[in-house]
C-alpha cells in the first residue's frame, strides 16, 4: 500500500468517524448547518442591495425623491439582512457550542472506556502519556474539525456557489470566470494541505507523542532518576526528542508558509480576473456604476471567503491528522472480549480447574502450556514455584482470563469463565501484586476501590487485619492521606499493607498473592506474612513464590519448568524427593541444613 493511499484511508477514516458522531446529534447538525447558511446568504445579498443603492444615487439628478425612496429601500434591506445574519450566526455558534462539547465527552468517554479494556500486552507497550496525548488531542481537535466544517467551510462553499449563481444570471462570463477560479484554488489549496503540507504534520504529531511519552516515563520514574544522580543523562534523552520534535514541526511549519504564499499568489490572479472582467463589461457598456460597484463588493466578499478557504482547508488537515491516533485507538481490537449475552459468575466455593488448556502468547512460535490439567479445590492454598519464564504468573492471568485459552477450558466451581462476563469475574477474586499500584487518591479510597460502598469502620477493620492501621493512624490525615502517583509517598511495606487491607475489603472467594516481601525488612515481613496468613483462612489461594520460605506451610506447591507442571506436594516430600523444588530451596539457602542433618542422623 503506498503512502498516498494511506493518507487517504486516515482521512476518510477520521471523516468517517465525525459523520458517524453527527448521526447521533441530527438536531444540533440541522440548527448549525441551517442558520450558518442563512446567515451566509444574507452576506451573498448585501453586494445585490449595495449596487441598487448605488445606482438609485446615481441617479438622483432626475427625480431626487424617487431616488431617495429607492436609496431608503435598499438601505432598509441591507440593515435588514444585517440583523438577520447576527441573529442567525449566533443560534449557529450555540448550536455549535453544545454539538461540540457532547460529541467531545462521548469521545473521550468512548475511548478511555476501550483503553482501560485493552490486553495487558497493550499497555505494557504503551506509554501512558502517549495514549493520553493522543485521546486529548483527538478530542481537542473535533472542535477544530466542527468549526471548519460548519462554521467554516460550509459558509465559504455557500459564499462562492450564491455569488457564482447571481452573478452568472446577471453576466454568464462572471459566473464563469467566478465558478473557474474559485474551484481551481480551493483545489490547489486541498491539494497542497493534503499532498504537501499533512504528511509533514504526519510526522511532526508522531514526535509529539513521544515527547509526552518520553516526558511522562521520565517524571513517573523520578525516584529511580534521582537514586542514580541521572537528571543530566534526563535532560540529554529528552533533548534528543526535543530536537527530533523541534526539526519535524520545522518542517510543518515551513510548508505551511510556502502553501500560504502560494494561496496569496492565487488569490492576486483571481483578483486580477475578476476586477479585468468588470472593466470590460463596463468598457462595453454592459455594467452600470451601480453594477461595478455591485461586482466590487462581492469580490471583497468572495477574496475574504476565499482567503479563509486556504486556511479552513489547511484547519482540516490539522484536525484531521490531530484525530488520526485517536481513530485509530477506537479501531483497535479489544483484547479479550465478552461472549454475546454472557452473565455473571456465581462461585460459592472456589474450586479452580484446568481442563486441557493449551495456550501461547501472540507472536511466539511454540505453546507455553500444552493440554494442561490442574485442579485447586475449594478453599486450597496452592504456592506457585519455578524458575523465571515458567509460566506461574501466565496461569493466574489466565484465571483471570486477561487472556483467553487457545484451546481448552478454564472452570470455576464448573462454570467455563470463557461463558460469563469479565467484570464478574474478576470481581470475585481478590489480588495482592507483587509491586502494588495504587492510585493518587486517600488511603480510605484506595483500600476502598474494592468495595466502594464500604463505610468507614469496615475500612478501619480491614487495615487492621492487614496490620495497616497503625501506620495509617499515625499520618497526620490519617486515612485522607493522599498517596500521591502510584503511590509514590508510602514505603514499599506500607503499599503492600494498604493492597492487604483492600484484599480483605474485597472478601472474594478466590485470592491470588504475587507474594513480594524478599526486599522488605525481617520483621516488616514478619508482619506482612501474618496478614496474608489471616487474609488466606476459608479461601482458595494461590500463591505465586518468588520467596520460597513463604510456601512451606501451604497445603500443595506445583513446581514449574517451561509452561509444565513437574512436581507438585508439599514442601517436606517436595525437598525429601530431591528434584527441581530442592535445587530451588537449595539456590536461595533455605531448609537444607535441616534436612541434611536429618539426612545424615538417618544414615
Amino acid at each position: 500500500m503506498t503512502k498516498q493511499t494511506k493518507r487517504g484511508d486516515a482521512t476518510r477514516d477520521v471523516l468517517r468517524f465525525t459523520f458517524r458522531h453527527w448521526r447521533n446529534e441530527p438536531r444540533y447538525v440541522a440548527l448549525v448547518a441551517g442558520t450558518i447558511m442563512m446567515s451566509t446568504l444574507a452576506d451573498v445579498f448585501m453586494p445585490v442591495f449595495a449596487g441598487r443603492l448605488v445606482d438609485a444615487i446615481a441617479a438622483g439628478e432626475g427625480n431626487r425623491e424617487a431616488a431617495l425612496n429607492a436609496a431608503l429601500m435598499a438601505f432598509a434591506i441591507m440593515t435588514g439582512l444585517g440583523l438577520l445574519m447576527i441573529v442567525m450566526r449566533h443560534l449557529a455558534f450555540y448550536g455549535i457550542v453544545e454539538l461540540t462539547l457532547r460529541i467531545m465527552g462521548r469521545v473521550g468517554r468512548d475511548a478511555f472506556a476501550r483503553v482501560q479494556r485493552f490486553s495487558t500486552d497493550w499497555h505494557a507497550n504503551s506509554f501512558a502519556g502517549s495514549t493520553v496525548r493522543k485521546i486529548t488531542r483527538g478530542m481537542w481537535a473535533l472542535d477544530l474539525m466542527h468549526d471548519t466544517l460548519l462554521l467554516a467551510l460550509l459558509p465559504s462553499l455557500t459564499v462562492l456557489a450564491g455569488s457564482m449563481i447571481v452573478l452568472g444570471l446577471r453576466w454568464p462570463i462572471m459566473g464563469v470566470v467566478i465558478g473557474l477560479s474559485s474551484l481551481a484554488y480551493i483545489v490547489m489549496t486541498g491539494l497542497l494541505a493534503m499532498h504537501y503540507v499533512a504528511p509533514a504534520a504526519r510526522l511532526a504529531n508522531s514526535w509529539d507523542t513521544r515527547m509526552g511519552g518520553t516526558l511522562a516515563d521520565a517524571l513517573s520514574c523520578n525516584p529511580v532518576v534521582k537514586a542514580f544522580g541521572a537528571e543530566i543523562r534526563e535532560d540529554a534523552r529528552l533533548t534528543r526528542v526535543v530536537g527530533k520534535w523541534q526539526s519535524r514541526t520545522r518542517r510543518l511549519w515551513q510548508r505551511g508558509t510556502n502553501s500560504g504564499t502560494t494561496q496569496f499568489t492565487a488569490l492576486l490572479g483571481i483578483r486580477v480576473a475578476i476586477i479585468g472582467t468588470a472593466i470590460w463589461l463596463w468598457w462595453n457598456n454592459r455594467a452600470t456604476p451601480g453594477d461595478l460597484a455591485y461586482v466590487l463588493t462581492t469580490y471583497f466578499v468572495i477574496h475574504g471567503y476565499l482567503r479563509d478557504v486556504g486556511m479552513h482547508i489547511n484547519n482540516l488537515r490539522r484536525s484531521v491528522n490531530d484525530m488520526e491516533e485517536l481513530v485509530a485507538i477506537t479501531g483497535e481490537r479489544i483484547g479479550v472480549l465478552d461472549r454475546t449475552g454472557a452473565g455473571a459468575i456465581h462461585i460459592s466455593r472456589g474450586e479452580v480447574e484446568f481442563d486441557r488448556v493449551t495456550f501461547h502468547y501472540a507472536g511466539h512460535d511454540t505453546p507455553l502450556y500444552t493440554d494442561l490439567s490442574l485442579t485447586i479445590r475449594a478453599g486450597e492454598r496452592v504456592g506457585l514455584v519455578g524458575p523465571s519464564g515458567s509460566g506461574k504468573t501466565t496461569l493466574v492471568k489466565l484465571i483471570q482470563r486477561l487472556y483467553d485459552v487457545n484451546d481448552g477450558e478454564i472452570r470455576i466451581d464448573g462454570q467455563n469463565i470463557a461463558d460469563v462476563s469479565q467484570a464478574s469475574l474478576r470481581s470475585q477474586i481478590a489480588i495482592v501484586q507483587q509491586e502494588p499500584i495504587l492510585f493518587h487518591r486517600t488511603l480510605a479510597e484506595n483500600i476502598a476501590y474494592a468495595r466502594p460502598g464500604a463505610s468507614m469502620e469496615e475500612i478501619e477493620r480491614a487495615a487492621r487485619l492487614a496490620n495497616a492501621h497503625e501506620f495509617i493512624t499515625s499520618l497526620p490525615k490519617g486515612y485522607a492521606t493522599l498517596v500521591g502517583e502510584r503511590g509514590i509517598k508510602l514505603s514499599g511495606g506500607e503499599r503492600q499493607r494498604v493492597a492487604i487491607a483492600r484484599a480483605f475489603l474485597a472478601d472474594a472467594p478466590i485470592l491470588i498473592l504475587d507474594e513480594a516481601t524478599s526486599a522488605l525488612d525481617s520483621e516488616l515481613e514478619v508482619q506482612i506474612q501474618q496478614a496474608m496468613e489471616r487474609l488466606m483462612v476459608g479461601r482458595t489461594s494461590i500463591v505465586i513464590a518468588h520467596r520460597l520460605s513463604t510456601v512451606r506451610s501451604l497445603d500443595r506447591i506445583l513446581v514449574f519448568e517451561k509452561g509444565r507442571i513437574v512436581e507438585e506436594g508439599n514442601h517436606d516430600s517436595l525437598y525429601r524427593k530431591g528434584g527441581l523444588y530442592r535445587r530451588l530451596c537449595e539456590h536461595q539457602g533455605l531448609d537444607f541444613s535441616d534436612h541434611r542433618s536429618r539426612e545424615l542422623a538417618a544414615e
